[in-house]
């Protein structure tokens, strides 16, 4: 009877232009769980450099469904339970075999409380989709820190060791800070930019292939020290990104605020619940 409904309803009505993208999250998955295997075994380059992989695939998948008309129900909920392994298990792991076991119990918490987190960040996400009555300015903000952000700021403190050989960013009390710092930034109510929906006008074409190109060379040849600098400007837009929310909220005139759409949200659950 299960074998049946599922074929009925599931994976043998999936459109062909679904398969592509769903491949990149299987690959962020599986890049996902190598993070986790490298961390066991203390390689933590390696690590780290999976998580990134992980991020990259992440950020293919959705916009490539959308580019071939492929997005899907089942490719929605495979890319959630993706991100909550690659963002918000593997870096646990990462840096708790890092340096936060060091904490004992207390550092266990914290990287429990980091995947929760990210777990109750994904289903307000995914139940933000689903609501109709969608303000227009999550169109371009995220309401909190998105999963894959949340998953680079987490682990910044173990790419700025790699620069810095004995710093005061291997001190299990620093990384405890970052993680819980972060594990709240993700179910805030804090705007931050989308970026998803980012347009470039055509005379800007040429000179933003131009900075991407350069981008990847300085990647590619000081790749932990270019990480860095992304994190931080990340980190240090998220304040332009609310004063830009709420310009843009009271200029577009929406209704529904960030507060207002979370408890909109939270008695949305509370209903079907009960």
């Amino acid at each position: 009877m299960i074998l049946r409904t599922r074929s009925a309803g599931g994976l043998r009505s999936l459109p062909i232009n679904s398969l592509a993208p769903n491949m990149l999250t299987v690959l962020a998955l599986c890049a996902g769980l190598t993070s986790i295997r490298f961390s066991l075994n203390e390689s933590w380059q390696l690590a780290v450099t999976a998580i990134l992989v992980a991020a990259v695939l992440d950020g293919l998948d959705g916009r490539l469904a959308r580019l071939l008309k492929g997005t899907s129900k089942f490719g929605a909920e495979l890319d959630s339970l993706s991100d909550f392994v690659c963002f918000g298990v593997a870096p646990s792991i990462l840096i708790y075999r890092w340096t936060l076991n060091d904490l004992g119990g207390v550092g266990w918490i914290l990287v429990l409380a980091f995947s929760v987190c990210c777990a109750l960040r994904l289903a307000r996400f995914n139940t933000a989709l689903d609501s109709a009555n969608q303000p227009s300015w999550m169109a371009n903000f995220f309401m909190g820190v998105p999963a894959p952000a949340a998953g680079g700021l987490v682990i910044l403190p173990v790419v700025l060791s790699f620069q810095v050989a004995e710093s005061f960013f291997h001190y299990p009390v620093v990384n405890g800070l970052v993680v819980a710092a972060v594990a709240f930034l993700m179910v805030s109510k804090v705007p931050t930019y989308s970026f998803k929906r980012v347009r470039v006008r055509r005379e800007y074409i040429l000179p933003v292939l131009i900075v991407v190109g350069l981008l990847a060379a300085v990647l590619w040849s000081y790749p932990w020290l270019t990480l860095t600098g992304m994190g931080v400007l990340y980190v240090a837009s998220i304040p332009f990104s609310v004063r830009s929310h709420h310009r843009y909220a009271a200029e577009s005139g929406d209704e529904i605020t960030v507060e207002e759409l979370a408890d909109a949200l939270t008695d949305d659950d509370e209903e079907v619940d009960g």
